[in-house]
């Protein structure tokens, strides 16, 4: 299965608690960190609720 590396690229500070915890969710603790998941519908919808604070792109195989 594909995969996506994720970065968080700017801060939760003045954001929706919601958007914060979805952050959470994605397994990102501090600016600049980067972690892989397994592109799912799942992980697609919590990236595009948090696009405005994260890079992402896909993994080749």
């Amino acid at each position: 299965m594909a995969r996506i590396r994720i970065t968080w690229v700017k801060s939760c500070i003045s954001r929706p608690e919601r958007q914060a915890r979805t952050i959470r969710a994605l397994g990102l603790h501090k600016l600049n960190h980067t972690v892989e998941h397994e592109d799912t519908p799942q992980i697609r919808g919590m990236v595009d609720s948090v696009n405005h604070l994260v890079k992402w792109s896909f993994i080749e195989d």
